[in-house]
């Protein structure tokens, strides 16, 4: 079951961020992402949650299972505002049974419904799961994202 998160939320978001990130480097220390949640949630960034239902143990399927946080960002190249995907996480226990697809399409149609012409998105390259379902989705890539290290020492 889909179900609509509020601000009040703020805890446990950080926890969703941080098992996301944490699948993918699993040595970082991410207590900064709550940063990011105070500053980026609001009720204009809308957060869905989905609840496990049917016979569940808490130890191996707490609720909720997965969750999606949306927001906005500004086409650099039309200047019109779009819908931007912040996060899109599911228990590991729960993938690949549909539930970020459904959360997916749940995104895109509160999207349309703001009059939205795009969803944007950031995946890391090394997130081949992730990649593969929005490739599944639609999406193509529009530009890269590079980064290069400083050292600071020179």
């Amino acid at each position: 079951m889909i179900r609509r998160g509020s601000t009040q939320d703020k805890a446990l978001l950080i926890t969703f961020m941080k098992r996301t990130y944490q699948d993918i480097f699993p040595n970082q220390d991410f207590s900064h992402l709550s940063q990011t949640v105070e500053q980026y949630l609001s009720n204009d960034t809308p957060l869905w949650w989905v609840d496990f239902i049917g016979k569940q143990s808490e130890d191996i399927y707490p609720s909720p299972i997965a969750c999606l946080w949306m927001g906005n960002a500004i086409d650099q190249i039309t200047g019109l505002r779009h819908a931007h995907l912040f996060l899109l996480y599911v228990i590991p226990e729960h993938r690949r049974r549909g539930v970020g697809k459904a959360l997916m399409q749940y995104g895109e149609t509160w999207a349309k419904a703001r009059g939205d012409k795009q969803i944007g998105l950031q995946v890391f390259a090394s997130n081949a799961p992730a990649l593969d379902l929005y490739k599944q989705l639609g999406f193509q890539t529009q530009s890269l994202w590079m980064v290069k290290g400083l050292n600071c020492e020179e």
